[in-house]
């Protein structure tokens, strides 16, 4: 479980190909210290499990299905990624509950800078819209944001919107994204669990009539 706090951001520096898969080398000497073999470290978002240590970085094997749902698979050497620890019992929740499972990609379609902040405009798949809500939670790339808009349920095109403080944008990768650029999309669990439910109470009372 991680809290969507990015405590570095690390530099991808080896990919080697593993089956269906790739064994991903990664560089973050601050948010590594300690890390140990079988430890889960969320890159981007995605939660992955130490396999061996590195000088200030580790090594994890990223399977076809998690290719397949992320942008780890766009990653080349030198690319920058946004690192995070699982959370430690007893220490605070800053962000939000965040598993490190996503639940597809979106694209940035618009960037508004402000003075000191920016707008971020993302379009998203039309089965996440109704699991993401205005001034509620969202995981862009592992970063913990709140939501500040959203399209309106009969638009052609769903989107989010969220607002980035300028720590935001210099402590994670999100400061050097740009219009086109893949993020790993993560809903609210608490979102998940109720569109959950309310699915078994439809066909409940259907079946019930």
């Amino acid at each position: 479980m991680f809290t969507g706090l990015i405590e570095e951001i690390g530099r991808i520096s080896a990919i080697e190909e593993s089956g269906d898969g790739i064994r991903l080398t990664i560089s973050a000497p601050a948010a590594t210290v300690g890390a140990h073999h079988g430890d889960s470290i969320a890159i981007s978002g995605v939660c992955l499990t130490v396999v061996d240590q590195t000088e200030g970085g580790f090594t994890a094997d990223v399977m076809k299905q998690t290719l397949d749902m992320s942008t780890l698979g766009d990653l080349a050497v030198g690319a920058h990624v946004n690192v995070e620890r699982a959370l430690a019992t007893g220490d605070r929740l800053g962000g939000h509950i965040v598993q490190g499972h996503i639940d597809g990609t979106g694209v940035i379609a618009e960037v508004r800078p402000g003075d000191e902040w920016q707008v971020v405009r993302v379009s998203i798949p039309a089965h996440l819209a109704p699991l993401v809500v205005d001034k509620g939670s969202v995981t862009l790339d592992g970063t913990s944001l709140t939501i500040s808009d959203v399209s309106p349920p009969d638009a052609p095109e769903q989107w989010l919107e969220v607002s980035l403080i300028p720590e935001t944008l210099r402590a994670t990768t999100l400061g050097e994204r740009v219009p086109g650029d893949r993020l790993n999309i993560e809903t609210d669990i608490l979102a998940r669990h109720v569109q959950r439910l309310a699915a078994f109470a439809t066909i409940a009372e259907g079946s019930a009539q």
